[in-house]
């Protein structure tokens, strides 16, 4: 059996048997889960190896990168201004943004850019990973990109570029960077090891990336004829270079290394989040509700946030997708699926997610990264939560 560290509270311990099981059937490399019931922690478990470099354990301070999960961070960011006033959804990004006007953009509003509706997944000139660093040739760039398509008649996974558009507005709004923002006025009222943007002082407590490389080229050489309906439309999609799912995933060229120290002390808000699971699971246990007398959303504001904007099948990724202001809300065949649900996943595994429904607020993150395969690790943590969740209402 392998070590794991952490604890459950009475009646979570099939949580822990099932995080072992995933160790042990060789699913994970280092991992760790978070879970809070009506604002109390229940479960916080951890285990593995975060380096295999050099063998170092997983320990209850280890650090993970959580790519798309830090989406559902940065939506409440700009949702905590909006609550505060200061910031009007439903004005033009330009009132806060003027350069944003260019090319007809001037009528977009907030919102569209938390919905994913700005037409904006992409860049005609992809730029570098020093210019993704240094956030102003990623936001100059944006400004002056004509929209791929009319904003606000449809919606594409805005991948990469989520990040800088909504913290742009972030930073025109309060003067302060979406991660500075998210220190003071999130994070620190909540104890949260969560940052976009890493300090030096933690960087020797994240986890190593465990990943095959990306081989894109790789694709163009599936025969799609052989592949079934509706994965022959996706895997095009993937598998041709100037399609705009491609070029949505090239916006920074070449990729992003998130195990660099650079990148991960940078800000980038789509996709460099990194936290615990049980800052996580506590982040959201304080969307849907106080957490030692801290929330972050009130009920009314989080109501609307999370109230389905958009669904149908996305322009960028093919496939059918709910969207609520900047949270994710998962299709009925996704397996943290609730009509209450909100959150968001993040690439390779990782996941972020409330249920005010239950009281259920879940963090599981992992260096294991999984592509191209059924991934159950966090469905099987969560199958065990629920299972207990059940036996304590009988």
């Amino acid at each position: 059996m392998p070590e794991i560290g952490g604890d459950t509270a009475p009646g979570f311990e099939g949580v822990r048997e099932a995080f072992a099981a995933n160790l042990a059937g060789g699913q994970e490399v280092g991992a760790a889960v978070g879970v809070y019931l009506h604002g109390r922690k229940v479960v916080d478990l951890w285990g593995g190896i975060a380096d295999p470099e050099t063998g170092r354990r997983w320990e209850r301070d280890t650090l993970q990168v959580v790519f798309s999960t830090t989406k559902g961070v940065t939506a409440a960011c700009a949702h905590l201004l909006s609550q505060r006033g200061e910031l009007d959804l439903d004005a033009p990004v330009a009132e806060y943004w003027p350069e944003f006007a260019a090319h007809g953009k001037d009528r977009v509003p907030v919102r569209w850019l938390l919905t994913h509706q700005a037409g904006l997944p992409a860049i005609d000139h992809p730029i570098t990973p020093a210019e993704a660093i240094a956030w102003h040739p990623m936001v100059t760039a944006l400004a002056a990109q004509r929209p791929f398509w009319e904003p606000g008649t449809e919606h594409g996974y805005h991948a990469h570029t989520y990040g800088w558009l909504v913290g742009e507005v972030v930073r025109r709004v309060t003067g302060r960077s979406l991660g500075t923002f998210l220190a003071e006025e999130i994070a620190a009222p909540l104890g949260l090891d969560l940052w976009i943007g890493l300090p030096e002082t933690e960087r020797h407590r994240v986890s190593r990336i465990v990943a095959a490389p990306l081989d894109l080229d790789a694709l163009a050489r599936i025969d799609l004829d052989a592949l079934p309906e509706p994965a022959r439309e996706v895997m095009g999609a993937y598998a041709d270079p100037t399609s705009l799912t491609r070029r949505s995933m090239a916006v920074v060229t070449p990729p992003l290394n998130h195990d660099d120290p650079d990148e991960q002390a940078a800000e980038m808000p789509s996709t460099n989040g990194i936290c615990t699971a049980r800052a996580l699971a506590r982040f959201y246990a304080a969307l849907i509700g106080e957490v030692d007398g801290h929330r972050i959303l009130a009920s009314d504001t989080l109501a609307a946030a999370t109230a389905e904007q958009v669904s149908g099948t996305d322009r960028v990724l093919r496939v059918p997708v709910r969207i609520g202001t900047g949270f994710g809300l998962p299709t009925p065949d996704a397996f943290w699926y609730s009509p209450t649900a909100f959150g968001f996943p993040g690439y390779g595994g990782s996941l972020g997610f409330a249920d005010p429904a239950n009281g259920l607020a879940f963090g599981y993150v992992m260096n294991h990264i999984q592509e191209g395969m059924p991934d159950r690790r966090a469905a099987t943590l969560l199958d065990a939560v629920h299972s207990a969740i059940r036996a304590q209402a009988r």
